[in-house]
C-alpha cells in the first residue's frame, strides 16, 4: 500500500492504517529521539507522544514534504520540549547583534570516527548541541533550524559556528584533530 493511501486512511481514523504507519516509522523515529535524549525510556515516551500528536494533527499534513519528514519534525520538537522541561534554569543569549562569518569546513583527521564526533557533540552546551545536531546529524538547514528552535537565522549560524569550534576543541583536546 502506498504511503499517501495510508495517510488518507489515517485521516479517516483507520486504526489499521495508523498501526501500519507506526510500524513503518517507529524504529527510525526512535533513533532520532535517542540521539537527542540518550535515555531509552524517555525516548520511548517521547516517541509515543509524537505519534499521538501526529495522528491527532494528521489533517494538517498536506503532503508538501514526505510523511517521514513531517513526523521527524514532530519527534524533534517533542524531544526539545522534553529536554526544556527537564532543565532547571534557562540561560538566554542575545546573538542577534553578532556578526557571523561562514565557515563550512568540518574536516577532521582521518582517524576520527563518527562515534568520536557524536561524543564531542554530547559535551556541548545545550544551545550549541541542538543546532550542531540538527545541522550535522539530522541534515536541516539554517532556516529550518531557526524555525524548529524559534531563534533567528543569525543566532543559528552563530551557535553552529561556536558549536563547531567547541567540537574541534574537544576533539583536539583528545588529540583527534590536527591544527586549529
Amino acid at each position: 500500500m502506498f504511503q499517501i493511501d495510508l495517510v488518507e486512511q489515517c485521516k479517516a481514523n483507520d486504526r489499521k492504517a495508523q498501526l501500519a504507519l507506526y510500524k513503518q516509522y517507529c524504529d527510525g523515529m526512535f533513533c532520532v529521539a535517542m540521539r537527542f535524549l540518550k535515555n531509552r525510556d524517555d525516548a520511548e515516551d517521547v516517541l509515543q507522544e509524537s505519534f499521538i500528536k501526529a495522528f491527532k494533527k494528521i489533517d494538517q499534513f498536506k503532503g508538501e514534504v514526505t510523511f517521514g519528514a513531517w513526523l521527524k519534525r514532530i519527534v524533534i520538537n517533542k524531544c526539545i520540549d522534553f529536554l526544556k522541561s527537564q532543565r532547571e534554569r534557562l540561560v538566554s543569549l542575545d546573538e542577534n547583534y553578532m556578526h557571523v562569518s561562514e565557515d563550512e569546513d568540518w574536516s577532521v583527521e582521518d582517524d576520527v570516527n563518527v562515534e568520536m564526533v557524536k561524543q564531542a557533540i554530547d559535551k556541548l552546551p545545550e544551545n550549541y548541541r541542538y543546532v550542531v545536531q540538527l545541522f550535522l546529524v539530522e541534515g536541516y538547514d539554517h532556516g529550518e533550524i531557526s524555525q524548529i528552535l524559534n531563534i533567528s537565522e543569525t543566532a543559528c549560524r552563530t551557535r553552529l559556528l561556536r558549536g563547531k569550534g567547541s567540537v574541534k576543541k574537544i576533539l583536539k583536546k583528545n588529540r583527534y584533530v590536527a591544527g586549529s
